[in-house]
């Protein structure tokens, strides 16, 4: 993609402490935007916005509940305050508890649900109030799963609103397109980041199942994301685009 590409643009990244969403948020500000940088964690903000700034990017940690709707106004007005508007926001924050169904509590699923689902809403709320306001159109990126297209066990109630988010990608086009403010979404696969690289045996297993041979990076993610994003996809709203290596068409799940 052409660099700088995103001169003029300003965006609010949430969960970008690391992993998916630091990598998006370091990407748009190589190519010239502006990012208001979000993470639960204040320390691990404060990091990924330092390392950001080190790159020559322009970058403003601000640490929160990203489910809390009030958290997310201010996130939307503290954009607008350093850098005079608002034109991209990227709902990456999100929470996967792994349960089996039958012993799945209510703590658990409001958990879920009121992040992922709560969350995300509300972001695409304030942020296209914003937009709206500002008569220039701009992008939302929604951060679905390949688990909203293929069954994968002890993961219902995380499906069930990463499902719920194309939809509401969809449904939005509707609401948004005549401010000329397009909505569509990520469906990562396994992905190598911080959290997953934890986990035993993550390359292997996964490499195994996935057809091209490896899980994807960070960037292949972000690439995806920064298209969908960006000017030259104006005309593309409303739609997922899943980045999995090819899982989705086999699904077999390591063993």
């Amino acid at each position: 993609m052409t660099n700088k590409i995103f001169t003029n643009e300003v965006a609010i990244v949430t969960g970008a402490g690391q992993g998916i969403g630091f990598e998006i948020a370091r990407q748009l500000a190589m190519q010239g935007a502006s990012v208001i940088l979000n993470d639960a964690d204040e320390a691990l903000a404060n990091l990924a916005a330092e390392k950001i700034v080190k790159e020559n990017g322009t970058c403003i940690p601000i640490h929160g509940d990203a489910k809390d709707v009030a958290f997310i106004y201010e996130m939307v007005e503290k954009a607008v305050q350093h850098f005079g508007c608002l034109t991209l926001a990227v709902a990456n924050a999100g929470l996967s508890l792994y349960g089996n169904f039958f012993d799945y509590t209510k703590a658990a699923f409001n958990s879920v649900t009121e992040l992922n689902l709560g969350g995300s809403f509300f972001l695409t709320q304030a942020a296209a109030k914003q937009m709206r306001q500002q008569k220039k159109g701009g992008s939302i990126l929604l951060m679905s799963s390949v688990v909203a297209h293929q069954a994968h066990k002890d993961l219902a109630a995380y499906a069930m609103t990463k499902a719920g988010l194309e939809m509401l990608a969809k449904n939005l086009v509707v609401e948004l397109s005549q401010y000329q403010i397009t909505i569509n979404t990520i469906a990562p696969g396994a992905t190598l980041t911080e959290r997953t690289l934890s986990f035993d045996d993550y390359i292997s297993g996964w490499s195994t199942v996935t057809p091209m041979g490896r899980p994807a990076s960070v960037s292949d993610i972000s690439n995806a994301a920064l298209f969908l994003l960006s000017p030259v996809s104006r005309h593309i709203t409303g739609q997922s685009l899943v980045v999995d290596g090819g899982w989705t068409t086999i699904s077999p799940t390591p063993e």
